[in-house]
């Protein structure tokens, strides 16, 4: 391997060799005669002396400059070698006793470089605090093996540097937790590092996903969560998905003019003969589709029938259909394209997921989403489909996935359901269910812009409050509080509030009614956006309960999130 001396080591080897010179000069100086040295130079020679004092200046500068370069080029040699990743880089890091967590964390780090990122794959034994400290996203893949014990590769790691004074302010991290929920502590060691990072000042990027035994609809979560947070939801999934066709029977607009993105509400029924079961608390996968009109001008450019029949995974599909499930190529280069050739070109689309908002008892699995656009105004291919594209009566891809980390607590126990925007599907499925099983007393809070167009599902909402389901009501609307209509019984016996602001202010307002309710054991819920309500509502939560007590409730499982 080659090396560059140091800065340091470089300008003592010249101050050496110019101490050299000067000595060597002195000790040539007896053997000239005296007639020379007292002598004026005449100007020629004065001229040629200085013309190469200086030419002796400027090389000797160009050396040192020289030098400097090659040891700043070294130096970010070795801090690449030693880990230590570039400010914008994406640090993706393993712990692995069997080897399934480096795959999987190879799976992500590929994943990610597909979408034009920059990304460090990483051993957590060559992790240390210098290397966490310059990272600014870093996602962590990791094992627990035994009862509760971390892989054998993070020992040095926990000794050195999971300890309590290091302080990681500025990154930003995600853990996906390995696990078997055959084991008593299940992915232990993935919650220990999620906390240990939360303590060091870390922002999370998203909850930690947990995995029991390489189950693919989790691991499609963590891949949705990454993809979101690294800007890059085009990420294909790493495993097909099994779809059912289910039927969409109405879709609605709940805020019209509203200064946001329209939401809709979806309800759809399944397969005839087939009766799902779900939690509150459960996702929809769904498969998109693409634009049929984008469809169209795809084939039309490539000059092929749709009709065509084509193969993939040994099963035969027109080509019209399975471009619409699939990432649409470039125009460009597809005329005289055969049929097949751009069938094994193709590649799928991610699935989307989505809240439920409805239980099975209420005969349909309902939805709610907003129109996402992109940067050119049209919609995104998710919400695109299902809020524009999709027809009534026609099918739509979907999966129900159990999400047994925002499953409610016991009927029993109080509920406390903080949320905004579409977050209220979660919280409304909550609501049905506790309704249905006559449970104990519930608290909604939540938060939107206009009383007037956002106060999405408000007859449900309302008419939970009348027959006693909710107990307390907040809203919360940031734009303009008229219009919220709401009882003047329930306002009368402070049942009820309507508040400017956010969720987390109107929490904030609520803090004696909050810390009451958590005393009589009530559980906490929150659903809607990353950005701003959930990590808000943490804080309000930490203000008002303190951190020892917040982190108490997210160890017992009576503080859960579900936010995107």
């Amino acid at each position: 391997m080659s090396t560059v001396a140091s800065p340091i080591a470089s300008r003592a080897a010249q101050a050496g060799t110019l101490i050299a010179l000067c000595a060597a000069a002195l000790a040539l100086v007896p053997l000239h005669g005296d007639a020379w040295w007292p002598a004026a130079p005449d100007g020629t020679r004065t001229g040629l002396a200085a013309l190469l004092s200086a030419a002796w200046l400027v090389a000797s500068g160009l050396t040192l400059r020289r030098a400097r370069r090659a040891a700043r080029t070294q130096a970010a040699r070795s801090a690449a070698d030693a880990g230590v990743p570039e400010p914008a880089d994406w640090l993706v890091v393993h712990a692995s006793q069997t080897g399934q967590a480096l795959e999987l964390a190879q799976r992500t780090a590929g994943s990610l470089q597909a979408a034009g990122l920059r990304v460090r794959l990483r051993e957590i034994s060559s992790l240390d605090a210098a290397t966490l400290s310059s990272a600014r996203q870093a996602l962590f893949v990791a094992s627990t093996t035994g009862e509760g014990d971390a892989p054998d590769p993070a020992a040095g790691f926990i000794r050195a540097t999971m300890r309590e004074d290091l302080r990681l302010p500025t990154l930003r991290y995600a853990v996906l937790a390995l696990g078997d929920r055959g084991y008593r502590n299940y992915c232990a060691f993935g919650h220990a590092l999620d906390r240990w990072l939360q303590d060091a000042g870390a922002t999370p990027l998203f909850d930690l996903v947990e995995v029991d035994n390489a189950d693919p609809a989790a691991l499609r979560h963590w891949q949705h969560h990454v993809g979101t947070a690294a800007g890059a939801s085009g990420l294909p999934d790493w495993a097909p998905v099994a779809y059912e066709a289910w039927t969409l029977a109405a879709r609605r607009e709940l805020n019209p003019g509203s200064a946001g993105a329209p939401v809709f509400e979806l309800r759809l029924t399944p397969p005839a003969g087939d009766s799902p079961r779900w939690r509150a608390g459960d996702i929809a996968e769904i498969g998109p589709r693409q634009d049929p009109a984008a469809v169209d001008a795809l084939l039309a450019a490539a000059r092929l029938d749709g009709a065509t029949r084509v193969q993939r995974d040994g099963v035969a599909h027109p080509l019209a259909d399975l471009v619409s499930r699939s990432q649409l190529p470039p125009v460009d280069g597809l005329t005289g394209i055969q049929a097949q050739a751009l069938a094994d070109r193709l590649q799928p689309l991610p699935s989307r997921e989505y809240s439920i908002a409805s239980i099975p008892g209420e005969g349909t699995l309902r939805l709610l989403l907003r129109r996402m656009l992109r940067p050119d105004g049209t919609p995104g291919v998710g919400s695109g489909w299902l809020c524009d594209h999709a027809p009534l009566g026609g099918t739509v891809d979907l999966r129900v996935r159990a999400n047994p980390g925002f499953h409610g607590p016991p009927a029993q126990r109080p509920l406390v359901l903080l949320g905004n925007g579409t977050g209220i599907a979660g919280l409304r499925a909550h609501l049905a269910e506790r309704a249905a099983d006559d449970g104990a007393r519930s608290w909604l809070l939540f938060g939107e812009r206009h009383a007037d167009r956002d106060f999405h599902l408000r007859e449900d909402i309302l008419g939970w409050l009348a027959d006693g389901t909710l107990a307390r009501l907040d809203l919360a609307f940031s734009r303009g509080t008229d219009g919220a209509a709401l009882p003047p019984s329930a306002l009368a016996a402070d049942r009820a509030a309507i508040h400017a602001g956010h969720v987390q202010g109107a929490l904030r307002l609520q803090a004696a009614r909050l810390r009451q309710w958590v005393d009589d054991g009530a559980a906490l819920l929150v659903c809607g956006s990353l950005q701003g309500m959930a990590p808000g509502v943490d804080a309000e939560l930490r203000a008002i309960l303190g951190s020892v007590r917040v982190d108490d409730l997210l160890a017992s499982g009576r503080y859960r999130r579900d936010v995107y």
